[in-house]
Order: structure tokens, then sequence, then C-alpha cells
């Protein structure tokens, strides 16, 4: 059974930082890409960093380039988001996701356990 479960999340200040956590598990973690998504209070879900397989492409949304950056540990199973200069439309449930392939594809499957991200003074 795959099983995602994101971590790290919290409640921080307009211009702060946060890194998130990804632990992934019944699966080989290392074949797959790997995105992070987010859902905002009362928006539907959005896609904003995805990783290859190999850790070598990412991909990511206009809305967190050059704020966010995504990464992976192979040997340990888990996907990080380093978020930067936090905006308070950056507050959202922020979930990890597999793709069905090594490179990204715009599909994915998100998991069940996100985290809540609030940016707020």
């Amino acid at each position: 059974e795959v099983q995602l479960v994101a971590s790290g999340g919290g409640l921080v200040q307009p211009g702060g930082s946060l890194r998130l956590s990804c632990a992934a598990s019944g699966f080989t973690f290392s074949s797959y890409a790997m995105s992070w998504v987010r859902q905002a209070p009362g928006k539907g879900l959005e896609w904003i960093l995805s990783i290859d397989s190999r850790g070598d492409i990412i991909n990511s949304a206009d809305s967190v380039k050059g704020r966010f950056t995504i990464s992976r540990d192979n040997a340990k199973n888990i996907l990080y988001l380093q978020m930067n200069s936090l905006k308070p439309e950056d507050t959202a449930v922020y979930y990890c996701a597999k793709d069905p392939q090594a490179y990204y594809s715009g599909t994915y499957s998100r998991g069940g356990q996100g985290t809540q991200v609030t940016v707020s003074s």
C-alpha cells in the first residue's frame, strides 16, 4: 500500500521559511517522480513542484518559482519542500504526490496525509 505522509507545517509570519518533509513507503520511491501539491481554503488542488526519480529535473509553477525548492533523498525515501519568502497566499494544506513514472507526467496520486501551512502576522 502506497503511503505518503507530509509533516513540518505550522504558523509562520510573512517572509518566513518552513521545510516540509514527506515520508514515502509501500513502493520503490527511487523509481518515481514526485510532486508537491497544495489546497488553499475553498480552492482546488494546485500542483506546485515536481522532481524526477533521480532528482535531476525539476519543474515549478510560476506561483512558487524562486521561492520554493523541492529535493529528495532516495536512500531515506523522503521528499522535501523548502519554502522561503512565504506569503499569505501560500496558506494551504500541502501534500506530496506520486507520479506514475520516473519523469513528471502531469498526473499524480496525492498522498492521504497533508500538513497545514498558515502564513499570517
